[in-house]
């Protein structure tokens, strides 16, 4: 009998482990700053690599992992989609597509970088970012605005999504 739950321990332990997430809150980081100089938003988002391998395997390839250079060549088309998809950013009520400068893995986080450029008058921003509420339902997004001299952060949730901040 022991032997039966030892070995029943042995293998299912493991299990277990492998499903368990590496962190207990589900939370991305957005920020948005505007370069005067560039005339363009810089948009940094940080997502939680084992979250975005979640992601990727549930949406794109189940046999995906998230590795930097060792990674397959179509993460960055996979993650460069889904964010076109998920982050929607309207500069002055019109909606701006952002080109994907690219990601790097910095301890547990991937930065994703992304720019909006042409941008030289800013009255209005709105934010939607539904980053990752399709895989987590506890997803909480934060998106951070630093420009024309304001700093202001917004909670979004799932139902909850968007923000906007006014220049007028």
């Amino acid at each position: 009998m022991r032997f039966r739950l030892l070995l029943v321990s042995l293998v299912i332990f493991p299990i277990l482990l492998a499903t368990t997430r590496l962190h207990d809150y589900f939370v991305s980081v957005t920020v948005v700053e505007y370069s005067e100089k560039e005339q363009s938003l810089q948009i940094i988002s940080q997502i939680f690599i084992d979250d975005l391998e979640e992601l990727i395997r549930t949406r794109y390839d189940e046999t995906v992992t998230l590795e930097g250079n060792d990674e397959p060549m179509m993460v960055d088309d996979y993650v460069q989609r889904y964010l076109s998809k998920k982050l929607i950013v309207n500069v002055n009520g019109n909606e701006k597509q952002f080109n994907y400068i690219g990601k790097e893995y910095i301890d547990d986080i991937a930065y994703c970088y992304l720019e909006i450029a042409g941008i030289s008058d800013i009255k209005s921003l709105d934010v939607t970012n539904k980053i990752l509420f399709d895989v987590i339902p506890e997803q909480q997004n934060i998106v951070r605005f630093k420009l024309k001299g304001k700093n202001k952060s917004f909670i979004l949730l799932p139902g909850k999504d968007n923000c906007v901040l006014n220049f007028d």
